[in-house]
């Protein structure tokens, strides 16, 4: 005979393939919506909100001896060609699952089954959120917005990510910053144009450019602590017009990290003063246009104590990485708790990393998912 967690394995699977087949972008996740909602309603689940459009908050009933807990999974593709070969590709020409919201969101499916079926174990309510747009434009901060949080308080907010760089097996996590705040920044520099032959009569935008590129790399090095972690990365530059022409307009476009509030905001105050200074002397103007996204994901310590007691020898901790999540700004409002579901296995060539055509994972590990949060859960709400 079957144990609950080798037929739920099974379901998982079928589940997971279904979602593989049908990647939808950010807050376009309408198919996905509809199967996730026909699902939670052949289970006998029928008490859940539709929010932004695509977005799906179930709240599983507990007895109100404890606080409410919630558990969220993100729900959006990419704009990948797939490229795995598997028998349950994207149907969606140029959209793929390449970065596990499949796998994410099938872990929250399978949690709600085991719930629904074991319901004298509720002591407070769970908020299960299934998230749209978490690659863009953040909907975290939508939802939150839109007072999530006033109509269902909760006490903590979890959630996973798969991971192919840890080992299949395991779960990885660490106290503090997890990942890290992120912003996109333009630099316009406006010269004046002249022919190659005569630079002179011309204010150089490419050369203006090329040293404000060199020079904001100092920022690092000089105005930000070096025990404190950041990164600026240009990593598109356009401009000019012709070879022999001293060019008028050069755009730098990049991307900036840190794993604290004050150094990104360094980066910030200085990327503005330096592109400026530099530009103006060469004789240019530089205009300068951020894009503020996600802030740091900072685990509260005593959940990660929980997670590492729950998982036992599974557990290893995670240097922190410089991707960007936007479960960060859920916890501007709560407490939260945010660990890596390890998928690399060499042996099955399930190495690529996120966002690669190639992405894959092997579909064991969901059914661990649903098992840790089972364990976290009852941690949380003895």
């Amino acid at each position: 005979m079957k144990t609950y967690f080798e037929e739920l394995q099974e379901v998982l699977c079928k589940i997971r393939r279904d979602l593989h087949q049908m990647p939808e972008i950010g807050l376009h996740e309408f198919k996905t919506a509809d199967y996730i909602k026909q699902t939670l309603i052949q289970w006998g689940i029928t008490d859940y909100e539709t929010w932004l459009e695509t977005g799906i908050v179930v709240v599983m009933r507990g007895n109100g001896s404890a606080p409410a807990v919630a558990f969220r999974a993100d729900m959006d593709a990419l704009p990948v060609q797939e490229e795995t070969g598997c028998a349950f590709a994207s149907c969606h020409t140029g959209y793929m699952h390449a970065c596990g919201h499949d796998g994410h969101s099938t872990i929250l499916l399978g949690f709600a089954k085991y719930l629904k079926d074991h319901q004298e174990l509720l002591q407070g309510d769970v908020i299960l959120i299934f998230q749209p747009a978490e690659e863009g434009p953040g909907g975290a901060k939508l939802l939150v917005d839109a007072g999530l949080f006033e109509k269902h308080p909760v006490s903590a907010i979890i959630g996973c990510h798969i991971f192919p760089q840890i080992p299949q097996g395991k779960i990885a996590c660490r106290k503090g910053a997890l990942m890290a705040r992120n912003g996109e920044v333009d630099i316009h520099i406006y010269g004046e144009a002249a022919h190659g032959a005569m630079p002179h009569l011309g204010k150089d935008a490419v050369l203006a450019g090329s040293a404000v590129a060199t020079g904001l790399h100092t920022i690092l090095s000089r105005n930000v602590s070096p025990l404190d972690g950041g990164v600026l990365t240009f990593g598109k530059i356009q401009g000019g017009e012709a070879c022999n022409i001293i060019a008028k307009e050069v755009k730098l476009e990049g991307t900036m990290r840190a794993f604290s509030d004050t150094a990104y905001e360094t980066m910030t105050k200085r990327i503005q003063e330096v592109a400026e200074g530099i530009a103006a002397g060469y004789g240019c103007r530089a205009e300068v246009v951020f894009r503020h996204m996600y802030r740091v994901v900072d685990n509260d310590a005593m959940l990660v104590e929980a997670l590492q007691e729950v998982t036992g020898d599974c557990y290893q901790e995670t240097e922190p990485y410089m991707l960007a999540e936007d479960f960060s700004l859920y916890l501007q409002s709560v407490k939260g708790l945010f660990f890596f579901l390890g998928s690399g296995n060499p042996e099955k060539g399930y190495t690529y990393p996120l966002h690669h055509a190639k992405f894959q994972f092997d579909e064991s590990i969901l059914t661990q998912g649903v098992c840790v949060y089972a364990k976290l859960l009852e941690k949380l709400q003895p």
